[in-house]
Order: C-alpha cells, then structure tokens, then sequence
C-alpha cells in the first residue's frame, strides 16, 4: 500500500501543471523560432534564462513541457518553412524572436497563441492593436530598439566630442527601414553629425561595407539591431571595426563583450526570462488577446576600457559615470 502511494506520488509529480488550457495527462508543446543559428551566445541571453523562468514557474523542460528550437539563419523562406512545421507539430504556443519570424507565425496559423521576444514597433507592425489590449493571438515583449537608437548616437558624440561624422550600419530589410532610417538621420543632424548608411542585407557584404565605411573617412560607426544578419555575424563585425579603428557603439552587450567599444541596450536575458511568464499564463489557459504587452524599463551602459585604450580613445568623463558597466 505504501509502494503504491509512493508511486502515485511520483507519478504527480512529473504530470504537467493542471492547467485550463491543457487536457489531463498531456504535455505542452512550446515552440522557439528565430533567425541565426545555435551559438554559446545565444544560449546565453535567450534559451538559458527562458528556461531559467519556465522553471522557477513549475515546468521543467523534457519532464512536463516540451521546447521545440528552431532557427532559420538568414533564410526568411526558411522561417516560414519553420512556422508550419511547429504548427504541424502541435505546439500549444510559439516565442518568436523578431518580426520576421512572428510573422511567419501568424501566416501558419491564425490561432497559434505568439509570444513575441524583441519586437520593435509592434502595433505599427499589425502584431497587437495596443499594448494594453493586444487583441488576436499575439502578446509579448515590445522592445524600443528605434527609440534607443537616437539616444545610442547621442552618446556616441558625447563620448567622442570631435565626431563630425559618422556610419550607421543597418539591413535595410529590417521592418519599418526607410521610414525609421531616415528618422535617425534627423536626429544625427540635429546632434551636429553628419551621417552615412552602409547597407548589409547578407553575410558576404559585412567585408565591403566596412571597405566603403572606410573609405568614407566616418569617426565612429553605429550598428543598428538586425538580427538576421548582423547580430549571427556580430564577432567579425566587431573585428573588422576595431581593424579600421573605428570606434563603434552597439545595440546589445554582447558586441562589447566581443570587445565592441561600447553599447546600450536593455538587458536582453531579461526580456526571453520575463517571455517565460507569457507562456506560463497561457499555458495555463489564458489568452493572449487578454495579457497586455510589455516594454523594457531597465537599460545599462557597457563600455569596453580595454578597447578604448586599443583605439587611443579617451571617453568623456561624462559618458564613464554613465556606465554601468566597464569591461576592463
């Protein structure tokens, strides 16, 4: 009798949550698509702190949920590939990491629940009517890359006072590009800069937008978030800047740590750990139409001193008291 009640006991225990949106006895499926590739660094910001949350919220991936990763390089034919087999698959929800692969989502699947990681702009996308009443299928993490971007290029040129001119490198594939690019040239104007987009929409033109970057004579370069072809690339780009010599600010840490000189962002683990609790509540039986949308609050500033002091760069006292973080 006591065997019995032990295996009983061990049997709930590895039974999934009872939730409302689950039939007894099933295990969940969640489905994570994005660009890129597996990498150390991404699993370091995206699929460790995400399943860092889903534990601490009671699913212990393998046990009772089940993740299924996907990642479609630099192919948009192939994230859409992608989102039909998840949807095929039954998965119970998909966390989609940008634009481009919540979209693809929601052409698989009308009624597939969407989580989206790091999306920019999302109700000028479609994705949500707002961010207090998402409405449809989709809710998540609406990141501020744009907004950020005036305020990277503000400390740039407070960090380097001489700068006259500057590179912006950008994929002019990335959503709302034009419209949003030309915004970001007002703003250099406005800051005294005078401002040059080098365009990268493949891995084989990194190596000739930094030839023409060059020859360009610009002070300082800015990356912008393109996480279809920057970001997998983000060691060579980091490379060839400080091959040139160019001090360059960076959307997301990670550049800095790969020695980038500096960058602004907010905490990307932050954002796939607090994508977790979507999924957990809809797990759970709720609806995304019903969990409103959330931006990013906290934003930190790394600054590589190790570069610097590579690039002969001496940054404005200003600009170090504002960071909160110096890689030494």
């Amino acid at each position: 009798m006591i065997t019995a009640l032990v295996v009983a006991l061990g049997l709930l225990l590895l039974a999934p949550p009872a939730t409302e949106g689950q039939p007894a006895g099933t295990i969940p499926k969640v489905g994570l698509l994005g660009p890129g590739a597996p990498s150390a660094t991404l699993t370091s910001v995206q699929r460790e702190p995400f399943e860092k949350g889903l534990r601490e919220l009671g699913w212990t991936p393998g046990v009772n949920v089940t993740l299924e990763y996907r990642y479609a390089g630099e192919s948009a034919a192939r994230l859409a590939e992608q989102a039909v087999e998840l949807v095929r698959l039954g998965v119970d929800v998909v966390v989609a990491r940008g634009p481009q692969a919540v979209r693809a989502v929601r052409q698989a699947s009308a009624t597939v629940p969407i989580v989206m990681a790091t999306v920019d702009d999302a109700v000028a996308l479609g994705f949500v009517a707002s961010l207090a009443r998402p409405g449809g299928s989709t809710t998540g993490i609406a990141n501020r890359t744009w907004e950020l971007d005036g305020k990277r290029l503000a400390l740039l040129k407070e960090a380097l006072p001489g700068l006259a001119r500057v590179g912006i490198l950008a994929n002019p594939q990335k959503t709302r590009f034009p419209e949003l690019g030309t915004a970001l040239l007002g703003t250099a104007q406005s800051l005294g800069l005078r401002a040059q987009v080098f365009e990268v929409t493949r891995s084989a033109d990194i190596a000739t937008a930094f030839t023409a970057v060059a020859r360009a004579r610009v002070g300082a370069l800015l990356v912008l978030t393109d996480i279809q072809v920057l970001e997998p690339n983000r060691a060579r780009i980091v490379a060839l800047a400080r091959e040139h010599r160019l001090p360059a600010m960076y959307p997301w840490r990670f550049y800095a740590e790969l020695g980038g000189l500096m960058s602004y962002s907010a905490t990307l683990p932050d954002l796939h750990y607090r994508s977790a609790m979507y999924v957990d509540r809809i797990l759970r039986g709720a609806k995304p139409s019903d969990l409103p949308v959330e931006e990013p609050t906290r934003f930190e500033l790394v600054i590589n001193v190790r570069t610097a002091r590579a690039l002969g760069v001496t940054n404005a006292p200003s600009v170090m008291l504002q960071a909160d973080q110096l890689i030494e």
